[in-house]
């Protein structure tokens, strides 16, 4: 596609991007905004994979996470990321974007079982699709689910939205003189020790080549630069 860098692409939200300034929970309008963003692109006929964490949802519960063994408190995590998933669905749809809800655990009720064939298709096809439910399995972050979706429907790169404008040597909230990188190589990522995602989902990024962009998505228009390959936040490749 003409001045397009990414066809098809995964999109990585934390679920407390979804929380704008509450402190948990979702804020419609926070969603209508992301939503904007992604219409945006779908418009171009960009095929967008997305996968959304629950640390908005999870949040509320985090005290009674405590009293419960961590698989117990990771299943809570996953269906806290149904419900986020539910929630953009139907914003999308509000705003004409056709979308498909698959789901790692099986809750046939809300949304189908995750099947890398059936999404491509979907995508194929001009869905959007919305990947929740994590892996479908405790011990893994939906970072780690994010890189395996990404990987099952072959997207170009995944693309992680977060409140920071890309990958900074440090904090960048904490430190004025931190330095940020517009592009840095995974080994690079590794030596310096930088947390773009979980261990996991890095190594398996890394082992398969597949690109990561870090970018603010809280700032309007910046999907769209990335889509069209401006230099906005930072690639890992």
């Amino acid at each position: 596609m003409n001045g397009i860098k990414y066809n098809r692409i995964l999109l990585k939200l934390s679920g407390e991007s979804l929380m704008g300034n509450k402190s948990y929970g979702i804020d419609p309008d926070k969603v209508t905004d992301f939503v904007q963003e992604i219409k945006q692109i779908y418009d171009l006929g960009i095929e967008i994979g997305i996968v959304i964490g629950g640390g908005n949802i999870f949040r509320g519960l985090s005290e009674a996470g405590r009293q419960m063994d961590r698989t117990q408190g990771d299943f809570m995590g996953m269906l806290a990321t149904v419900i986020n998933g539910m929630a953009l669905q139907s914003v999308l749809l509000q705003n004409g974007i056709d979308t498909l809800l698959l789901s790692g655990l099986k809750i046939d009720k809300v949304a189908e079982e995750v099947n890398p064939l059936k999404a491509k298709k979907a995508l194929s096809d001009g869905k959007t699709v919305l990947f929740a439910g994590g892996t479908g399995n405790p011990f893994f972050t939906t970072d780690t689910g994010a890189v395996l979706r990404a990987l099952e429907i072959n997207a170009d790169a995944i693309l992680k939205g977060t409140r920071v404008d890309g990958i900074y040597d440090k904090d960048p909230e904490k430190y004025k003189d931190a330095v940020k990188f517009d592009r840095i190589s995974y080994e690079e990522t590794l030596k310096k020790e930088l947390k773009i995602m979980d261990a996991t989902a890095f190594a398996l990024a890394k082992d398969n080549r597949l690109p990561i962009v870090v970018f603010d998505m809280n700032t309007k228009g910046n999907l769209l630069k990335v889509i069209k390959g401006e230099t906005i936040g930072t690639i890992v490749n």
